[in-house]
């Protein structure tokens, strides 16, 4: 969150004296504190304590709440509370809450970056990190080093391969996306059943998010233009399942505007989120999200009516100082009514309170006994280096090159300039991590000949300054490794690429090495975004290709257990990996479907119709892999579900284009209609490995602006070499294999469908 008007300034309206508590002060802790305050009575609900808190404050006081960095209220014993900490792939410092530089704790396990946790297809992987997360995060906390509330995950979809935050998601797949973050906020939030939560996590950012400057255009002014159907199967599922079965606490709304209006003044899609998806938590701006509105997308007339439409339609606080410098002006105005603010507040102390802020921190409570023996542990550097595996694609291997043999490497080179950079490895929203490896140091626990030598100056690489050197260097080793790609100069917050290709002359680099090297070299890929490598998957002298994503501290130590062998990868492509040619496609087009009369070729697997360097979902691995289909439906009859009155309402089933279909709103029980696909997965290579099974539908009938396929489950597993292990995945036509018509409205198609996993196809007909 970079901060565009600099407005992050610590709370100065009333309420902010030198007197005010302590930052870790608990008002409700002291003895006679519940027969005080109503709000510390831990016997009322809390709701009704968060009223009560809200009931006490002054007009000023309830001002000063309205920033993320909040005041204190000394009168009543709160103390001070900063709302802003960052939590993507591990602590990071990137907002005021989190602070490394003073107190015990200096550093915290710094996992992959999420596109790469999430090429691992694991759904209890990505529970684990985000448990492992929070409990560092609540160990700083108790430390006094961090705040409670975390504005993460990221859930946007990574429409285009350029956008510098893409690296930050779980790529383009919607579905994907809402799992991601179902699994993030539960694994990081915690379930108890009783409102109480170990942390509060944030889907952000809400809405049509994923563009940060592009050819003049910008993410503070962009317009996004969003159709109804895009927005339902596209842009909105993620943030409706990270609220309705992740039940996140918080949503930040994003700068950008969607179809002419800010989306932090989008009442229609703030509202939404909690009559329609039950949404119940607190909703921050970016930052500062708020002060543009007026000052730099003229959407309203003075700053007060910006204060006002966003109060009003539903927007909680601010990063950012606005608020806390406008609102008084704008209530003095009648723009704004105290009951708006009261609303607000009544959001953010629920929130404080399900999180036991307020109250006694003893030996008894949730959490409290955390520490710094909590943080940077071996079993949360194991995980992250589990991720890193479970996350790898294998992209090219020719006649299996790889795994290497130690018996028969004995000097091995590693070129190109992240070889020996240790901070090449961590991407946006890196905190300090605990123990960095580099992949020479990494390389030298398997090969203890290992030499290195960076070929270009930087990853930007626009010289060849320091090719001759790296070209001696390769000539002399029995292995190359090249290691590629991209890095924060390249992508990153507030930074899109223009380009698909290797950066600089990485390619003129790759080419002159692979011309002297005694055997095909191995070609390692950094970065988030696609990359368009046509040229090497075709070059007969690069043997393998791999994807590393951004693999965080413990990258320099899993690249050579792949490498030799250790582990055996499995990981498959989040996204789709266009070729350059993509980049004449506008990257302010919001459509995802594609439009041939003005020669539009659609994003993501599900609607681009134009040619790939790699498609979503692919990966190989050391081991090959077959699949059958061992149990599903043939038939799926909706007038003769086990489920009484499945068609809620008439007609049972609508005919457009020649093709009929249902809504999914009519279907009384979605529940019903689910159903369990059983595929045996065999592994007829001589290699035990894990790797993702990814289970696709497709419609035989073609509607316009329908998918050409979905993503129906995925699940990953484990088989030993030489046998079969049986998987399930359960299906539920109403959510994956749906889709939006024109008007926005979910609609399953019916008629004859096609089940695919690998190469293996299985009909499957539904009816009403």
């Amino acid at each position: 969150m970079l901060l565009p008007l600099l407005l992050l300034v610590c709370a100065g309206a009333a309420g902010a004296a030198a007197a005010a508590p302590p930052p870790n002060a608990r008002p409700c802790a002291s003895p006679g504190s519940a027969n005080a305050y109503a709000f510390c009575n831990a016997s009322l609900s809390i709701p009704a304590r968060a009223r009560a808190l809200v009931s006490l404050l002054t007009l000023d006081e309830k001002i000063a709440q309205l920033s993320n960095t909040a005041a204190g209220v000394p009168r009543l014993g709160i103390p001070p509370y900063e709302w802003w900490s960052e939590s993507l792939h591990g602590l990071a410092d990137n907002g005021p809450g989190v602070n490394f530089s003073s107190g015990p704790v200096r550093a915290a396990t710094d996992f992959p970056q999420v596109i790469l946790t999430t090429a691992a297809f694991n759904r209890s992987l990505w529970r684990a990190v985000a448990e492992a997360v929070s409990v560092e995060a609540r160990a700083m906390h108790n430390a006094g080093q961090a705040g409670l509330t975390y504005w993460a995950p990221n859930i946007n979809i990574f429409r285009d391969p350029r956008w510098g935050r893409g690296q930050e998601t779980s790529g383009e797949d919607p579905a994907v996306a809402a799992a991601y973050s179902v699994e993030y906020v539960k694994g990081f939030q915690g379930e108890y059943g009783d409102g109480r939560i170990r942390l509060s996590a944030c889907c952000k950012h809400y809405t049509a998010y994923d563009l940060e400057k592009w050819q003049g255009f910008s993410r503070y002014t962009f317009n996004a233009k969003v159709t109804a159907q895009d927005l339902e199967d596209t842009y909105q599922p993620p943030f409706k399942s990270c609220i309705q079965e992740g039940h996140a606490s918080c949503l930040m709304c994003s700068y950008n505007q969607v179809n002419g209006v800010p989306m932090c003044a989008r009442k229609d899609l703030l509202q939404k989120t909690r009559d329609e998806w039950g949404f119940q938590g607190y909703i921050t701006s970016d930052c500062d999200a708020v002060g543009i509105i007026h000052d730099w997308q003229s959407y309203t007339s003075s700053d007060e009516d910006s204060v006002a439409i966003v109060l009003k339609a539903g927007m909680d606080i601010n990063c950012g100082s606005f608020l806390v410098k406008r609102t008084k002006s704008a209530v003095e105005k009648g723009k704004v009514q105290e009951e708006d603010i009261n609303r607000a507040l009544f959001n953010l102390f629920s929130v404080q309170l399900r999180l036991g802020i307020f109250d006694e921190a003893n030996g008894n409570q949730l959490f409290a006994q955390l520490g710094t023996n909590n943080i940077c542990t071996k079993e949360h550097r194991e995980l992250a280096a589990e991720a890193v595996r479970q996350g790898t694609v294998l992209l090219k291997n020719d006649n299996g090159f790889l795994p290497l043999k130690t018996s028969e490497v004995r000097h091995i080179a590693i070129i190109g300039p992240a070889g020996n950079d240790a901070y090449a490895t961590g991407g946006d929203y890196t905190g300090v991590p605990c123990d960095r490896t580099t992949f020479c140091e990494g390389m030298q626990a398997y090969v203890t000949q290992t030499t290195f030598a960076a070929g270009c100056k930087d990853v930007s690489c626009n010289s060849t300054d320091g090719f001759g050197e790296a070209i001696e260097t390769a000539k002399r080793a029995d292995i190359v490794v090249l290691i590629a790609g991209l890095n924060l100069t390249e992508e990153t917050e507030d930074h899109d690429r223009v380009s698909l290709l290797l950066p600089g002359k990485q390619m003129d680099l790759i080419h002159s090495i692979a011309s002297v090297t005694k055997k095909p070299l191995v070609l390692v890929l950094l970065g988030g975004g696609p990359v368009d490598v046509s040229f090497a998957k075709q070059d007969s002298r690069i043997a393998s290709i791999l994807w590393l994503g951004y693999p965080g501290e413990v990258g320099g130590q899993v690249l050579p257990e792949i490498l030799f062998g250790k582990y055996n990868p499995g990981g498959k492509l989040p996204i789709t990996w266009y070729p350059e040619s993509f980049t004449t496609v506008p990257m302010t087009d919001m459509n995802m479907r594609a439009d041939a009369s003005r020669g539009y070729p659609g994003r993501t697997y599900r609607f681009y119709t134009g040619d790939v360097v790699y498609g979503f979902g692919y990966g190989l691995s050391y081991s090959k892999y077959s699949y059958n289909i061992l149990q599903a439906p043939k038939k799926i009859s909706l007038s003769h579900s086990s489920a009484p009155g499945l068609i809620s309402r008439k007609p049972a089933y609508i005919r457009r284009d020649g093709l009929d279909y249902v809504r999914t709103e009519d279907i009384a029980s979605c529940e019903a209609l689910q159903f369990s696909v059983r595929i045996a997965v065999s592994n007829d290579g001589d290699m035990e490995g894990s790797h993702a099974v990814l289970l696709f539908a497709r419609s035989k009938s073609s509607l316009p602006g329908f998918p050409i396929k979905q993503l129906v489950g995925f699940e990953r597993v484990h088989t030993a070499a030489g046998s079969a292990t049986n998987v399930d995945i359960t299906v539920d036509p109403c959510k994956s294999m749906s889709a939006a018509n024109p008007e926005g409205v979910r609609v399953l198609l019916l008629g004859h469908h096609v089940l695919t996993v690998g190469d293996e196809e299985y009909d499957l007909f539904i009816e009403a």
